[in-house]
């Protein structure tokens, strides 16, 4: 064999598996047909947060007045965002080959494509290997409908050449949440449409309701229970047919309405690999496809779609495989954050969950005005709750919205991987004044049962 290990796809799953598998002494190649870091670097988690940071500078010019800054917002210029991210997510492809070449592992830019179980095709030439590896990720999936061609995705949003004015964001998962946010930021005058009565569908049902509050009174036009039937080019931009009868003009429609795992030409059909009902790749808890020598990991898989994931999965999988360190990565209390404004951060068990989960629960909830806010004059109220197991008081669901949500949420889910009680929380002392020492005042259950 030409190498011990090939993966396809050098997102964060792969490269954390090739680096750990040829840190352990194996021969490892990786393929890549795009870019170097995979969705999460280029597309992703990475532009993203650069853009939420710019769009929340509109934000403090306004909250400075009241702590006597004199400050009007400055001119945005969207050129000068998108080329600045454009040189730090170059400056990061580099760092991901380098991070490759220093352990040894050879690269091929270039779509792979599976021959059969041991080889690969990259650019032309095959490849042998013990062991084959898919991590190839997901991809933005618009449904096809009159005019559907003139929207846009995630992977595009970023580098518009001209920034717009209006814009129309379709769906209601996180995504389509935090770019409403961020053009909303920017200036733009924002609509969101969805098509269920309330978005982030799988999150705690009080911070849906909050999010949704508080998400209106930032500026964004949230439009539930409603789709798009066509779009069509005008001399004024795009004209969106909406499934009420009613009509909308805008610059850019965004569609964020789901993600499918990215298989296309891989060479699939030349392989014995089942594919789950959702199209994603079957695996079991070890990675192992239905053919043996195959492995697949990440999105692909149609697990928890989050980068610290797929390295959890890429170091499990090379240490199974290549130093036979037999440890499973742990999908409890994985904690996750959507940067919408205020941010959302949330760990464990939603309401729903625990009822079904541990039967008698006890709740606590609170909400207040920011310290900052009481000030600077903006209407934002954070939200935070408990969710506690009655039987053995363990502290199951933490779920917040507001300032740095996803930074204390991060510090509380070791708590919950620790299995931390109610009584614990209560006998922590807070750091005052902050936000976070809220999670460990709160004595009253807002209910029990």
């Amino acid at each position: 064999m030409d190498y011990d290990l090939f993966v396809i796809g050098a997102g964060s799953g792969g490269v954390r598996a090739a680096r750990m598998a040829a840190g352990f002494g194996a021969r490892v190649a990786v393929a890549e047909d795009r870019y170097m870091g995979g969705t999460c670097v280029n597309v992703g988690c990475v532009p993203k947060k650069l853009y939420v940071y710019a769009s929340q500078f509109s934000h403090a010019f306004s909250d400075s007045k009241g702590f006597g800054w004199d400050a009007e917002a400055a001119p945005f210029n969207w050129a000068t965002l998108r080329d600045n991210k454009k040189a730090e997510i170059s400056r990061l492809n580099g760092i991901y080959r380098n991070m490759l070449a220093g352990v040894e592992v050879d690269t091929f830019d270039g779509r792979a494509k599976l021959v059969d179980a041991h080889t690969v095709e990259v650019n032309g030439q095959h490849y042998s290997a013990e062991k084959i590896l898919i991590a190839t990720g997901g991809w933005p999936f618009i449904p096809s409908f009159p005019g559907s061609e003139l929207a846009v995705t995630s992977n595009e949003i970023f580098d518009l050449e001209e920034f717009p004015e209006r814009i129309a964001v379709v769906g209601g998962g996180y995504i389509a949440v935090e770019f409403a946010g961020i053009f909303n930021g920017l200036g733009s005058r924002v609509t969101q449409l969805y098509r269920g009565p309330l978005f982030l569908r799988g999150f705690d049902p009080d911070i849906r309701a909050h999010a949704a509050q508080e998400i209106s009174k930032s500026g964004v036009d949230l439009r539930f229970e409603l789709n798009v039937d066509s779009i069509s080019k005008t001399d004024e931009g795009l004209q969106l047919e909406l499934t009420d009868g009613s009509s909308l003009s805008v610059d850019v429609v965004l569609y964020a309405t789901g993600r499918k795992p990215h298989l296309t030409e891989l060479g699939l059909e030349n392989v014995s690999v089942d594919l789950a009902d959702n199209g994603t790749i079957a695996v079991d808890e070890h990675f192992n496809t239905s053919e043996p020598s195959i492995f697949a990991l990440g999105d692909v898989i149609g697990g928890m779609e989050l980068t610290p994931v797929a390295l959890a999965e890429g170091m499990s999988f090379a240490r199974r495989q290549f130093d036979r360190l037999n440890k499973d990565v742990e999908y409890d209390f994985i904690p996750t954050a959507v940067f919408c404004q205020p941010n959302i951060g949330t760990v464990g068990f939603t309401e729903d969950e625990a009822r079904a989960t541990f039967g008698h629960i006890r709740l606590f909830k609170s909400t207040f005005k920011p310290m900052k806010h009481t000030i600077s004059g903006r209407d934002e109220i954070t939200f935070m709750k408990l969710i506690v197991d009655k039987a053995s008081d363990k502290v199951v669901g933490i779920h917040m919205m507001g300032p740095d949500a996803g930074e204390i949420i991060q510090g509380l889910a070791i708590a919950l991987k620790a299995g931390a009680t109610k009584a614990m929380f209560d006998s922590t002392i807070g750091i005052h004044p902050t936000a976070a020492e809220e999670f460990v005042t709160m004595r009253e259950p807002w209910t029990e049962d």
